[in-house]
Order: structure tokens, then C-alpha cells, then sequence
């Protein structure tokens, strides 16, 4: 009898999965077109749902809250391969899915919204099975899907947005499940869905040179995966490499805090000069202190020169996540820098950038790669350098552009002098100096029947420059290596 009951609540679970996503495509199916641009700055507000805006007039009714709302719809598909050193595995798959998001008009200052995304598996080879010679396992494909479950092909799917938001203003307060941009919690830069977070986030307009942002996060869904996880648990959801005395860290799930706080200031007396500072306290764990400065000049009408200087400081807080020192995040006392500079040219429809980046001896960098991409000038996608420290890093970035274009191009090559790889101390990952080259070819289809459509092509080449000691652990997934990505998203 109880078997039965089991099977009968499987059937029902199904059935449930089946109309969700029968009922997203129906309301996708049902609303307007518009185009999404995949990947932003950090420094720029979420817009990965994107609609038509409609503003009618307020209304009474708290009916009509709901009823004058908007609904935005995305399908996505993403092919990713990876072509290892010969011997070592390689990798492909395709994913492909859709969601729905939902805001209500403003009624009396509030809205509220919610969105959700579905993920279908449509090829893909054995992203579960470990490589032969290392043992380790998938790095770039099987965050498509679930990355807590590599052979989960099914119910791929996750609430990703549940929030009340009051404006007034320019400023506003959100609360619940939502999207925010920061140098250090962020969208991040690939795969099907980004990170989202829980909690209570507001940006608030003082004046029209300075703007304030911040909040309480508690509870975050890294990109790659499904569920929502509270406080410290979501620090070790990714690898996490070893600790400082070279054993393995063991800080996934033992990381005791109860979230985090943010805030940033964005201060603008000029069109030339700008100033960032950015802070983060993860609770019990660590503080980063992010200041940026940056200026821009323009030498003529389509002419322009940029300088920025960046610095980043990094301290532990109480045991860095857990009283046992085998299991925390960052050690009891550890300390980081790392500060960079970047020149920009612009001329037309080109832009021209050469930037470096320098993380002192002092410590690693350690930020939960959970959590977002680097903010480094450096930071090149599809590779990270959190957990290093005692690095220098410099990267040129070409970008064609033409205005009133569909197309556009950016072409990057970056330098990574890193630590030994047998320097655990300072190199968390065991990852080796390597050069990398990234294409990135982008279209927009603005008419006829493909209007709303986006196609990217990225390709990522990383060569091995340092000393591996013939153990192709510290090859597999991180040098001598290329990565294929093409994604195409169509937003209406």
C-alpha cells in the first residue's frame, strides 16, 4: 500500500512540473517582443528581463494593480564544448529554456513581481563521469544545468524572482527574491540563469551627484543551480580547492554565518570624475573594501581618454566561518590587497583598453566565486582569480562597435602570472601562469521575422605557462585548453 501511495505522489509531482511549464510557455507565447543583451558591467542595474513599459494611470482598485501589469518572456539556448590537452576528457552539451516574469503597476508607490526560468537538457555527453587520469570531474557544461546534481536531465527549474518593491522617486526598496549588480554579488558572466539573491535591497537618489545602494542578504541561488541556499551554506556549493597548509578545505556546509551586507556609493560631481566605494561584510567571515576612481576626458565629439584605479582590501572577521580552522572560509587573521589601473581610448567605434591588475603576497583574494565574477579590470570570462595571491595580471581589450549596427566584436588577450602551483598558501585552486585570448562576436536581428533574437559566439583559448610538474590535475579545465560558447537569447 505504501508503494503504491509513493508511485501515486510521483505521478502527481510530474503532472505538477508538466503544467508549470506548460503554462510558462503559453504566457510567453502571449506577449511582446524585446531584445536582451546578454552580459553587463557590474556596476549596472540587473535588466535581464526586459519589456515594452507601459504607464497608465493609478487606480483604486487593488485589482488593477494586477490586472495593468506587464509580463516579459525570455527563451535561451547555450552550447558549450570544451577540447582539453590530448588524453584528458573533453566535453560538449546543449541546453535550452525559457521563463516568465510578472510585475504588477505601481499602486500607491508598491509593486510586486515574480519570475521563473526552466531548463531542458537536449544533448549532452556523460557530464558526471570524472575524467580517467585525474579524477576530477566537469567544470564549464554542467553549469547549464544542475551543478549540485550532474546527472539530473530533468525538472531543471527554479523561482528565481518573489519580491514587493515601494518607489518614490529615483530611489526604491526591495524585498525578497530578486536580481542585483555589485562589484561583488553579481549576475556573473555565463551559463543559463545568473545568481539571484533574498533579502531587502534599496537604492536611494540623495542629490543629483551622489546615489546610494545597499542591503541585507540571507539567502542566495548560485548560477548553475536550483535551490536557495541560507546564509554561509551557499560559501562551497563550487570547488573548493585547499587550504593554505595544502589539505583539502573543508568549509562547504560549515560555513556559520547569516548572511551578508553591502553597501555602495556612487558619487558623480562631473562628467569627468566619478568615485565607487563599495563595502561587504559577510557575517562572521570577512570584510572587502572596494574605492574606485575614474576619469574620462573627451579630446573631441567621438574621441575620449579614460584612467581608473581600483584597490580592494580584504580582512577576516572572528574565525572566518568556523572555529575549526580546517573548515573555515578564510583564516582566523588573513589578510588581502590588490589594487589595479586601466587606460581607455576611445575613437569612433572602436575602443581600445590595456589594464592590470597586481594581488599582493599578503594574502589570497577570497570572495565566494558563488557569488559573482571579479571586479578587476583584468577579469577575462571563463576564468576567475579568486584564491590567489602575489599575482600580476594585465589584459588589452579591443572592442568594434559601429553605431547603428547589429553586429559588434570584442577581442581580449590577458597575461596571469600566478604562484607555484605547489604554493598552497597562495594559490588556492592549484592553478598555473597562463595566457588567455577571448572572441566574443555578437548580432542583434532589429527586423523582420528574427527582430528580438540575439546570437553570441564566444571563443576562450587559455595556454599553460607555468610549471605543472607533469600532473595533469593542474592542466585539466584550467590551461592548454579550448572553450566554445554559443548562446542565443530572444526576449519579447
Amino acid at each position: 500500500m505504501e508503494l503504491y501511495q509513493g508511485r501515486v505522489l510521483i505521478l502527481q509531482m510530474n503532472k505538477q512540473h508538466l503544467v508549470l511549464r506548460i503554462s510558462l510557455i503559453l504566457l510567453l507565447l502571449s506577449t511582446g517582443k524585446q531584445l536582451f543583451a546578454q552580459h553587463q558591467d557590474v556596476h549596472e542595474k540587473p535588466a535581464l528581463w526586459r519589456g515594452h513599459q507601459h504607464h497608465q494611470s493609478d487606480s483604486d482598485a487593488l485589482v488593477h494593480f494586477f490586472k495593468a501589469g506587464q509580463f516579459h518572456g525570455h527563451f535561451r539556448s547555450f552550447f558549450s564544448a570544451t577540447d582539453n590537452s590530448p588524453g584528458l576528457s573533453d566535453y560538449h552539451a546543449l541546453a535550452a529554456g525559457g521563463g516568465i516574469r510578472f510585475e504588477s503597476k505601481a499602486w500607491k508607490g508598491f509593486q510586486f513581481g515574480v519570475s521563473g526560468f526552466f531548463i531542458f537538457h537536449v544533448f549532452s555527453n556523460d557530464l558526471a563521469k570524472p575524467d580517467p587520469r585525474t579524477g576530477q570531474g566537469n567544470r564549464y557544461e554542467v553549469g547549464l544545468f544542475n551543478q549540485e546534481e550532474p546527472g539530473n536531465r530533468h525538472h531543471i527549474d527554479r523561482l528565481e524572482e518573489f519580491f514587493l518593491k515601494y518607489s518614490r522617486g529615483k530611489s526604491h526598496i526591495t524585498f525578497g527574491k530578486q536580481l542585483i549588480n555589485t562589484p561583488f554579488i553579481n549576475l556573473q558572466d555565463g551559463r543559463m540563469r545568473p545568481t539571484g539573491v533574498d533579502g531587502i535591497w534599496g537604492e536611494l537618489q540623495t542629490g543629483k551627484k551622489l546615489r546610494w545602494q545597499g542591503g541585507w542578504i540571507y539567502a542566495l541561488s548560485p548560477r548553475g543551480t536550483v535551490d536557495w541556499y541560507h546564509g554561509g551554506k551557499s560559501i562551497g556549493v563550487y570547488a573548493t580547492g585547499v587550504n593554505p597548509n595544502g589539505t583539502p578545505s573543508g568549509y562547504s556546509g560549515n560555513v556559520h554565518s547569516d548572511g551578508v551586507a553591502l553597501l555602495g556609493a556612487d558619487y558623480r560631481p562631473s562628467r569627468v570624475f566619478s568615485l565607487q566605494q563599495w563595502n561587504m561584510w559577510i557575517e562572521g567571515v570577512s570584510y572587502s573594501g572596494m574605492l574606485q576612481a575614474n576619469i574620462q576626458k573627451s579630446l573631441s565629439r567621438d574621441r575620449l581618454l579614460g584612467l581608473s584605479l581600483q584597490s580592494i582590501t580584504q580582512t577576516a572577521l572572528g574565525d572566518g566561518g568556523n572555529a575549526d580552522q580546517s573548515k573555515t572560509y578564510m583564516l582566523r587573521g588573513a589578510r588581502s590587497f590588490t589594487y589595479g589601473i586601466r587606460g581607455q581610448y576611445r575613437h569612433g567605434a572602436w575602443e581600445h583598453s590595456l589594464n592590470y591588475n597586481r594581488i599582493t603576497s599578503q594574502g589570497r583574494y577570497l570572495v565566494p566565486r558563488e557569488w559573482g565574477r571579479d571586479p578587476f579590470f583584468t577579469f577575462m570570462p571563463r576564468e576567475r582569480n579568486d584564491g590567489l595571491g602575489d599575482v600580476h595580471a594585465i589584459v588589452a581589450r579591443t572592442q568594434w562597435s559601429p553605431g547603428g549596427k547589429p553586429y559588434k566584436m570584442n577581442l581580449a588577450g590577458g597575461y596571469f602570472k600566478v604562484p607555484d602551483v605547489r604554493n598552497t598558501a597562495l594559490n588556492k585552486y592549484g592553478m598555473p601562469s597562463y595566457a588567455q585570448t577571448n572572441l566574443d562576436l555578437r548580432y542583434k536581428f532589429k527586423s523582420g521575422l528574427l527582430q528580438g533574437l540575439e546570437a553570441q559566439a564566444l571563443i576562450v583559448a587559455k595556454k599553460n605557462l607555468g610549471e605543472t610538474y607533469e600532473n595533469p590535475r593542474f592542466v585539466f579545465n584550467k590551461t592548454d585548453m579550448v572553450l566554445y560558447n554559443f548562446i542565443l537569447n530572444y526576449h519579447f
